[in-house]
């Protein structure tokens, strides 16, 4: 049978139109398409500015160092996300502060946020975790409290929502990634969106070699990187955009086809929205239940591989990975929640273009596989 893969990107004719456009142009770097898209993206977020760049780790990156984030300063995030998020403080050489989730979004618990603040606190990371907007209401709320700045790492929630607004239009500046397995990709890329216009034209000048808006090209007025994204990119992601409904739409019915097929299981836990938040669903992850541990959720996960479905176990806490177990002395058992979840998540095949069939036939494959698990 034909291998079902972990995500597909969703490429059609306008986007072929589109790169071909930029390629006829002889336009592949600093062009129109660039402009447009981070206009396009600024509009669509609600937001005054949007930076694009060549990934949504540069984008954190390039906030981080905007707001004067550094050395001596300490970063409440979380454990539980893709690992640039903290990696991102230790560019800075700030300190990530992990703390634990919500056991049932998988957003960093406010309660928690607020019990590790010191007088080093500079800022919170929060992450939309697999598109489940965190609770900003809250943390809106602590950071003000606190004097704290307030970051949010919305690589995976483009086009989810809270109470009627937006993921990426929270706290001080934002950021989205575009890698193939988003809602919307450009192959590589990433976006910084804010309404702060200091902080949006430092982050575009870094990501540009540190060059001024209006300065000649080889005149540079900050320490800066090479971020840029270019034309073909842009232009792929301002094809995307104009989709994002239709690509809403089509990861909502996936994840209700899933829903249908494995909500009644006892052996899982399957992903809730919780109420004012909307999803446009990065990735589908259901949980094993607490009769299992990580063991046999490896060997769910390869007996799922060796029936061709696409999976992994999204995602391995950041403070137990070895680096940062070495660097900040991590270590088991000081993130409960975290570490439980961590042990027992299971993402399955999601995007576009899945089918009911598929979904039914990895559900049927799970079945299988949890079966010869119980049965040891």
């Amino acid at each position: 049978m034909t291998n079902i893969p972990l995500a597909q990107a969703d490429i059609g004719p306008e986007e072929a139109r589109a790169i071909a456009e930029v390629v006829e142009s002889g336009r592949l770097a600093l062009g129109p398409k660039l402009t447009e898209f981070e206009q396009a993206m600024a509009d669509y977020v609600g937001v005054h500015h949007a930076v694009a760049v060549n990934s949504g780790t540069s984008a954190l990156h390039l906030i981080l160092e905007g707001l004067g984030i550094g050395e001596g300063d300490e970063v409440i995030t979380t454990s539980f996300s893709f690992i640039a998020s903290a990696n991102c403080i230790l560019f800075v050489r700030a300190t990530p502060v992990f703390v634990d989730i919500d056991p049932t979004t998988l957003c960093i618990d406010p309660a928690c946020v607020k019990a590790a603040i010191t007088p080093k606190t500079k800022a919170v990371v929060a992450v939309d975790v697999f598109g489940h907007p965190a609770d900003w209401s809250e943390l809106e709320r602590i950071a003000e409290e606190h004097g704290l700045l307030l970051i949010e790492d919305s690589a995976e929630a483009l086009g989810s929502t809270l109470e009627g607004r937006l993921c990426g239009s929270f706290g001080h500046a934002g950021i989205f990634g575009f890698y193939p397995n988003k809602q919307i990709t450009t192959g590589e890329g990433g976006m910084v969106v804010t309404d702060d216009d200091e902080l949006a034209s430092v982050c575009r000048s870094m990501a540009n070699q540190g060059r001024g808006e209006g300065d000649a090209w080889l005149e540079h007025v900050r320490l800066g990187y090479n971020y840029r994204m270019d034309e073909l990119s842009a232009a792929l992601g301002v094809a995307q955009l104009s989709r994002i409904g239709e690509f809403i739409e089509k990861r909502m019915r996936v994840a209700s086809w899933y829903e249908e097929e494995l909500a009644v299981w006892p052996e899982l836990i399957t992903p809730t929205v919780a109420d004012p938040a909307t999803s446009s669903w990065f990735v589908y992850v259901v949980r094993l239940s607490d009769d299992f541990d990580a063991a046999q959720r490896n060997a769910i996960l390869a007996a799922l591989e060796r029936e061709g479905i696409g999976c992994r176990n999204y995602f391995a806490p950041i403070h137990l990975q070895p680096f940062y177990r070495e660097v900040l002395g991590t270590k088991v058992g000081s993130l409960p929640v975290t570490e439980h979840v961590g042990a027992r998540t299971i993402a399955l095949p999601f995007f576009n273009r899945l089918t009911r069939d598929q979904v039914a036939r990895v559900a049927a494959a799970l079945r299988a596989a949890i079966d010869e698990v119980q049965r040891g």
